[in-house]
């Protein structure tokens, strides 16, 4: 059975408002991911709750080990209503929506899953925690990937 672009996004819909129930934060959101109406939110639901969106939001950051300036129009250190959430400028926001969509496809028609809390794959499981996902495994007792942080690294103890 072949399915239209509609049913993979709704259906990608469905599978993200999953985890992002399963990881949402108890904080308050933020006022940038304030109640609905979201602007230009093309596989997540219109209707996500300004919590739903920002606890999605930071599990694909962790994911991939990133920050909203990877995906959004914004400038890193400035507030979050500083962004531009709505535009598409970025090419990494067209490939996050299709890597939505692989995600939900493979969970149902591979896995069989319905209740997309229970998802066997999500970002993390290709990502972890590195922009691009992993081609080859680490080696044998290599450290994880490190988050991506602007900051500068931090000097060796020792190093002049």
């Amino acid at each position: 059975m072949k399915l239209r672009v509609p049913e993979v996004a709704l259906a990608a819909a469905a599978t993200l408002f999953g985890v992002s129930v399963a990881v949402a934060q108890t904080a308050p959101p933020s006022p940038a991911f304030a109640n609905p109406p979201h602007k230009n939110l093309k596989v997540l639901p219109q209707d996500i709750s300004g919590q739903q969106l920002l606890g999605t939001m930071k599990f694909f950051a962790r994911s991939l080990g990133v920050r909203c300036v990877f995906c959004h129009v914004g400038t890193e250190g400035q507030p979050p209503s500083t962004y531009d959430f709505a535009s598409d400028a970025k090419r990494e926001k067209q490939t996050a929506r299709k890597m939505m969509a692989m995600v939900e496809r493979i969970n149902t028609q591979e896995f069989g899953v319905t209740d997309m809390t229970k998802a066997k794959v999500t970002c993390f499981t290709c990502h972890r925690g590195a922009e691009h996902p992993l081609k080859v495994p680490p080696e044998a007792g290599a450290a994880p990937a490190a988050p991506h942080s602007d900051a500068p690294p931090k000097p060796e103890r020792g190093a002049a």
